[in-house]
């Protein structure tokens, strides 16, 4: 079958949209370090909403840090993949043209580095998932016994950590032209930008101290909030996209019809015209990130750990159990939105009910694996930030207690039939030794577990309210499973 370019464009049918400006032409001028299918589905769609709308030389250079898979499947399409928009009504396909060149850390160092250091360059932009950060998620500090780090300073002319690339390229940046980029971080961090910032720095101070200060003064490190549910791409969601074209893409991506991004409007260099494509420009994304954070991905990691011990494969049908949404209910209602400052004009109440209705997507099979992995560095920022606050002002836990007890039976790698489950970690070797020597005795696992300092830190583990309720819940999993776990919990709701 023909592949997949500009070539083939004019060949597409009608109902398929393509780039509605001349993409060929458009100059790079953002690198993007983890061009993954979020990235893909989301922000590189708002940079080909926003070139059809207002031109520039915002194409994205697109760099992969651990796999040469992406660079091989899109960089014959020169650049050109397919956005797969599903809902229960239907299917809408476009091909989207912002990515204008893709490289791979691996062979093409050189090219990536050429292109992080010219001056046209003015934001990178990163999606390298929350343990890509070589940081301790219970604090947030560089972890500079992380093994990427360690290599980055032996050999900073050759790093393979995000961090080290971006001190790298604005090193020589800073002795060559003197211009400096926006660091756009777009990954599910507690204010990302501030912390990547305090990131790099760190990493800086350690290599030139006037480097860490020149990156001070002249870079700036906006916060975001991204929100669109992605599953991974499937063979069969390529096969169909196939045939729906005509032509071969081999890098389809698919996604909800739901997207959203709020931007910290503080570019160092210029941006591209986002808002004009929906982006929402504001002085202070907080707001807009905790309620992504503690109602969105919250829900999204409770319904992946309990729905997928009580025999789930995919999300949505998690979302059509009764007892699983009224968790998930009871879980918002009672327990984050305590926590949280609305932004001004956001209907919080219709926020939640369209969560369980994007949960609950058919059209969507988003895996609860896929959303299962990397646990120990997603449950700090989803869940135990908001277990914090709410032992701080003596409100219920019991929902959030839950939903980590959920992820501890998880993490032991044996399912509620005995079946092993592939646990995808950055500790998962240390879940297994805990789980070897626990096995037999919930209240020893979760105290062990619980002692894992990168994830609860100090505090957690010594407040009783806390360790004692999620230990409750791990023993009531190990005797009962999950589903009558669930039910049990949501017995307590008086509106249920």
């Amino acid at each position: 079958m023909r592949r997949l370019g500009f070539a083939a464009l004019q060949a597409l049918p009608a109902a398929v949209a393509r780039p509605q400006y001349e993409a060929q032409s458009v100059g790079i001028g953002i690198v993007h370090l983890g061009i993954g299918a979020f990235h893909r589905a989301q922000t590189a769609v708002y940079s080909d909403d926003a070139l059809a709308l207002e031109r520039g030389d915002w194409g994205i250079c697109g760099v992969s840090l651990r796999s040469s898979d992406v660079r091989d499947r899109i960089a014959p399409q020169e650049g050109l993949y397919t956005s797969v928009e599903k809902s229960p009504s239907g299917e809408r396909r476009r091909v989207i043209g912002s990515v204008r060149e893709v490289l791979f850390l691996g062979d093409q160092r050189h090219e990536m580095h050429s292109r992080l250091v010219d001056a046209r360059t003015r934001i990178v932009t990163l999606t390298i998932t929350e343990k890509g950060y070589c940081h301790d998620p219970a604090t947030g500090r560089l972890n500079f016994s992380h093994p990427d780090i360690g290599h980055d300073l032996a050999d900073a002319e050759h790093p393979i950590s995000a961090v080290g690339l971006l001190a790298a390229a604005l090193d020589a940046r800073r002795s060559s032209h003197g211009r400096p980029f926006t660091v756009l971080c777009c990954d599910n961090l507690p204010h990302n930008g501030s912390l990547v910032r305090g990131l790099v720095l760190a990493y800086a101070e350690r290599r030139d101290q006037g480097l860490a200060r020149w990156i001070g003064k002249h870079v700036t490190f906006p916060s975001t909030m991204v929100d669109r549910i992605v599953p991974a791409t499937t063979r069969e969601d390529v096969a169909a996209n196939d045939a729906a074209l005509g032509v071969h893409d081999a890098a389809p991506v698919v996604h909800e019809p739901f997207r959203q991004w709020a931007i910290e409007d503080d570019f160092c260099a210029g941006r591209p015209a986002w808002e004009r494509a929906g982006a929402q420009l504001v002085d202070d994304v907080a707001p807009f990130e905790a309620m992504k954070l503690r109602l969105l991905n919250a829900s999204h990691s409770a319904f992946a750990y309990l729905g997928y011990l009580s025999g789930h494969e995919y999300i949505y049908q998690v979302a059509a159990e009764r007892d699983f949404v009224a968790y998930m209910r009871g879980l918002m209602r009672d327990e984050v939105l305590p926590t949280l400052s609305i932004p001004a004009g956001v209907d919080v109440a219709a926020y939640q009910n369209a969560l369980v209705e994007r949960f609950g997507n058919p059209a969507l099979p988003h895996r609860t694996q896929q959303i299962a992995m990397d646990g120990s560095q997603k449950l700090p920022q989803r869940i135990l930030a908001t277990v914090r606050d709410n032992l701080a002002a003596d409100r219920p836990i019991d929902c959030l207690a839950l939903a980590v007890a959920g992820w501890m039976r998880y993490a032991e790698g044996v399912d509620e039939s005995g079946r092993e489950i592939k646990v995808s970690d950055p500790l998962s070797s240390e879940f297994a030794r805990v789980a070897a020597a626990h096995r037999s005795d919930p209240q020893a696992l979760g105290r062990a577990l619980l002692g894992l300092r990168a994830v609860f830190g100090e505090d957690l583990p010594a407040d009783a309210r806390f360790a004692d309720k999620v230990i409750d819940w791990l023993k009531a999993l190990h005797a009962d499973g999950a589903a009558r776990t669930v039910a049990r919990a949501v017995g307590a709701f008086s509106n249920y």
